[in-house]
């Protein structure tokens, strides 16, 4: 019973600081103020979106098929040499990729889209990789002695015992990506990071906030849409969600 008054008493604790921001913000004219902001909000959001599924889809277009090609046998001597290489993306502050690529490629969507792909190419080709490693041995062994060729064994036993942690790499990246296209902005390319750097320039929070807000519910929308993604196409198997 204590426990249960207790719950009881912080969510109604909750609901009064709910009420008491919400009067405080109307009576203070900030509401008013966001929704000043409503149409910038809506118009780069899309392209902070644009930008997120260039790059990132490029990144998984290259980083699926390169962690593939990294977890044969036959790459075994220099995988961890190459996924050195890739980590200097990770290395690197993402802003300073960002200059590097304006530097060769110019002021605009090009560079900015280079420099996200740059930035989102490790967590999913490290997990591509750590995922075919990790599957079990008895499983490939067995898929060999049942006379499954290498690709078969690849599609059938391997991709989907990996699906799980492929999954997880992409979430990451895609949380890394979002985060990161406000930087976007500081070569030309747009995205919510306008209102966040005009903001921080003019002093204007509610400007600030209205694009850090916006990006920060991109970044949960997107991740939870991906979680939702996993736990339909992984196999119930190797699914901790649905076990």
């Amino acid at each position: 019973m204590p426990t249960l008054n207790l719950s009881g008493a912080i969510r109604l604790l909750v609901l009064v600081a709910i009420f008491l921001a919400g009067v405080w913000s109307q009576s203070s004219g900030v509401i008013d103020d966001f929704i000043f902001y409503l149409p910038d909000v809506h118009y780069l959001a899309v392209q902070h979106l644009w930008l997120t599924v260039m790059s990132a889809g490029l990144a998984i277009l290259v980083a699926i098929p390169l962690g593939i090609w990294l977890s044969r046998p036959s790459m075994a001597q220099v995988a961890e040499s190459m996924m050195q290489i890739l980590n200097v993306g990770t290395t690197i502050p993402t802003l300073a990729v960002l200059a590097l690529s304006m530097s060769f490629l110019g002021i605009g969507t090009v560079p900015a889209v280079f420099g996200l792909f740059v930035a989102t190419l490790l967590p999913i080709a490290r997990n591509t990789y750590t995922g075919l490693k990790g599957v079990d041995p008895a499983l490939k062994e067995a898929a060999a002695g049942i006379g499954m060729s290498p690709t078969q064994r690849l599609l059938r036993v391997e991709l989907p015992n990996a699906l799980y942690v492929i999954f997880a790499g992409i979430r990451t990246a895609l949380a890394i990506n979002i985060g990161t296209v406000p930087l976007a902005f500081l070569i030309g390319a747009g995205g919510l990071g306008e209102l966040i750097f005009t903001g921080i320039d003019l002093y204007d929070p509610v400007m600030m906030l209205s694009g850090a807000i916006p990006t920060a519910l991109l970044a949960v929308v997107v991740d939870m849409l991906i979680a939702i993604t996993a736990f339909v196409v992984v196999p119930r198997g190797v699914n901790p969600g649905r076990a």
